[in-house]
Formats: C-alpha cells, sequence, structure tokens
C-alpha cells in the first residue's frame, strides 16, 4: 500500500491505526509503484510517474530502436481531433463501430 500525503503527521497517525490492525512493515520512501518509477522534487513540489522502463519493453517487442527510421504521420498537421468529432447517435455509433 502506498500513502501519500503533504502532511507527515497524517501519515504517522494512519501508519499507527494500520500497525494495530494488520502486521505490516514500513518500506519508507517508494521509489516504484505497479511498474512506476516515482520521481519527487521537493524544490518545485512536485510528484513524477513514469513509465520508461514499460515503454522501452513496448518498443523492444515491437523492434523499435536506436536504428529505426521515423516516419511522418499520415495525418496532416491541421487536422486537429476533438470529442466534437465523436458519434453523436446510434447510427453513428453503429456505422463507426468497426473504425479504428
Amino acid at each position: 500500500m502506498l500513502i501519500a500525503s503533504s502532511n507527515i503527521t497524517e501519515i504517522d497517525k494512519l501508519k499507527a491505526r494500520m500497525q494495530r490492525k494488520f502486521e505490516m512493515k514500513d518500506l519508507c520512501e517508494a521509489r516504484k509503484i505497479s511498474g512506476m518509477e516515482i520521481t519527487k522534487d521537493r524544490k518545485r513540489d512536485l510528484v513524477c510517474l513514469s513509465q520508461k522502463q514499460y515503454l522501452e519493453k513496448l518498443l523492444h517487442t515491437f523492434g523499435i530502436n536506436e536504428d529505426t527510421k521515423p516516419v511522418s504521420t499520415p495525418l496532416a498537421s491541421h487536422f486537429k481531433l476533438s470529442t466534437q468529432l465523436c458519434p453523436k447517435t446510434d447510427e453513428e455509433r453503429i456505422k463507426m463501430k468497426d473504425v479504428p
């Protein structure tokens, strides 16, 4: 379980209550959870999650590496996707069901 708060006192209170009910260990500050890396920038008061390892594994799975040449996306740069383009009626939804 990961406990996060800006209030250390509240974290300590919660941990004390949890320890009374459950057998648990305090593993201190988390660096990883569910495969995501956790980094903190205390100066800017930020917490960041990264899935870098997962993305690298995914790229490797599809054979994308440093030797892979980039290609431009076939979608024109002036074309903007928005929720306004989503199907609104049942008929439109059925028509778009098989469109990727």
